[in-house]
């Protein structure tokens, strides 16, 4: 499996493309702010063919350069029905403050072609098998998506549920830091110690080293192990 990325724009947003291997179909997770260029020259870097970009929320550090990716490839993108309105209104899920810091108008539009993530569904693009989770708490309609490698080790795009060392804000309109708990410990703390973590910002992890040091787990009790693939 071929996963690359780079962290895009102001906020340093994590932009991954996921392929079974070099010169072949891939997808696009989060594009965010100022992504286009790098996100071309990584595709040509690796030869690759997008054919969906997948959304794991709805914020606009994320799905900033959407349009313009899916649009210039003409793909569809995929996102939770509970985020999609902020795909054309991103004011909707940041805070008074940061509206004002933007004049109170930030404007964006959808690609062309939209489709709903459910939760508990396989995607099958790429030639890759990617399982959806449901994951509110950053957002409403936040998700992680989840595919094994060769060797059977599971890669998890984790959005801004999950960080290395840290978790998800939920102090935004949306945000919930209860519900945000419990989508970790239902749906990442079940996972093998070795599943691979890529976030939404910042450095990669893995389950076992969040669950041994992330200071926002600790005593956060997970079911028994099972929903992994």
């Amino acid at each position: 499996m071929l996963v690359a990325g780079f962290p895009a724009g102001a906020f340093q947003t994590n932009c991954y493309v996921v392929a079974r291997d070099a010169g072949e179909a891939c997808i696009v997770v989060d594009p965010g702010q100022d992504a286009v260029e790098p996100l071309q020259e990584l595709l040509a870097e690796h030869r690759l063919t997008p054919v969906a970009v997948l959304l794991t929320h709805g914020h606009f550090d994320h799905t900033f350069s959407v349009a313009p990716v899916c649009d210039g490839h003409d793909i569809p993108a995929w996102i939770h029905p509970d985020d999609r309105e902020m795909l054309a209104d991103p004011l909707k899920g940041i805070s008074a403050e940061s509206a004002a810091f933007f004049g109170g108008r930030l404007e964006l539009r959808e690609p062309r072609e939209v489709r709903h993530l459910d939760d508990g569904s396989t995607l099958s693009i790429a030639g890759l098998d990617l399982r959806v989770d449901h994951t509110p708490g950053h957002t409403p309609g936040s998700v992680i998506f989840s595919t094994p490698t060769e060797d059977g080790v599971e890669v998890i795009l984790a959005g801004d549920t999950l960080f290395a060392g840290s978790v998800g804000r939920t102090d935004l309109p949306g945000g919930s830091h209860e519900q945000l708990l419990a989508s970790i410990r239902d749906r990442l703390l079940t996972r093998d110690d070795s599943a691979f973590v890529l976030p939404g910002h910042g450095p990669s992890t893995t389950i076992g080293r969040e669950r041994a040091s992330n200071p926002f787990l600790q005593g956060l009790a997970a079911p028994a192990p099972g929903r992994g693939l």
